[in-house]
């Protein structure tokens, strides 16, 4: 079948299919901090997002089912990021938000699924657990920004209301997420608190469950077996 060759075809091309996706994490989150809000800037933005989609669909799918889900997703989402940047539309901007918010969550769900089920710990799944981390970051950064797109005003730095570009949200996510919390950038409206709680809680609760999983790795009768052997 055509689709699970392509699907075989990128995985073996991509064989640490969660160590790339980390790299291209870490790559994204450096060209959100370092590079400037131009118009050149914008376009390097929407590169590193649309390789950031692919090594997304290339890490989820696995099967022929996860695969299909991310290409319908992923395609569209590349689309009107890029119409959005040529035309400046701000519907084709929503779109393609909502539908990388959609693929996102479908690849925290897929990594979750693989990360933390009941096998021996690989490599991979340890980049998996690093990518998902960085991955719930950049997830709401793009909820951030849905909800300042509906609720103007939504966030503030130092007690202004702020139109904040990704480039602030990507930055205001990770604080909220490893509980920095600098306050030069804050959450102003009621959904923008409730959204910044929600992170709180699930960046929290992913290191308890992770340290959780990999304590759990090795069960204490293999435990003691281990230390008996002489």
């Amino acid at each position: 079948m055509l689709i699970k060759r392509a699907s075989r075809v990128l995985g073996d091309i991509f064989f640490q299919r969660c160590f790339y996706l980390f790299l291209v994490l870490m790559f994204f989150v450096a060209v959100v901090s370092f590079v400037e809000p131009t118009p050149l800037g914008r376009i390097v933005i929407a590169a590193a997002n649309a390789l950031l989609v692919v090594a997304a669909v290339v890490s989820v799918g696995r099967t022929a089912i996860s695969f299909v889900l991310a290409m319908l997703l992923a395609g569209p989402a590349i689309i009107y990021q890029w119409i959005a940047l040529k035309t400046g539309d701000p519907h084709a901007l929503l779109m393609s938000r909502w539908l990388a918010v959609a693929l996102y969550a479908l690849a925290l769900g897929y990594l979750m699924r693989h990360v933390f089920q009941r096998t021996v710990m690989t490599a991979d799944k340890l980049f998996g657990a690093a990518s998902m981390y960085m991955l719930i970051g950049i997830f709401w950064a793009f909820l951030y920004a849905l909800v300042d797109t509906y609720h103007p005003g939504s966030f503030t730095a130092s007690g202004q209301a702020l139109a904040p570009g990704f480039f602030d949200l990507v930055y205001f996510s990770f604080t909220v997420l490893t509980s920095t919390g600098f306050g030069d950038l804050a959450p102003l409206s009621r959904q923008a608190r409730g959204i910044c709680t929600i992170e709180q809680i699930v960046g929290a609760l992913f290191l308890a469950i992770l340290i959780a999983r990999l304590a759990g790795v090795y069960p204490p009768g293999a435990q003691r077996n281990e230390n008996a052997t002489p």
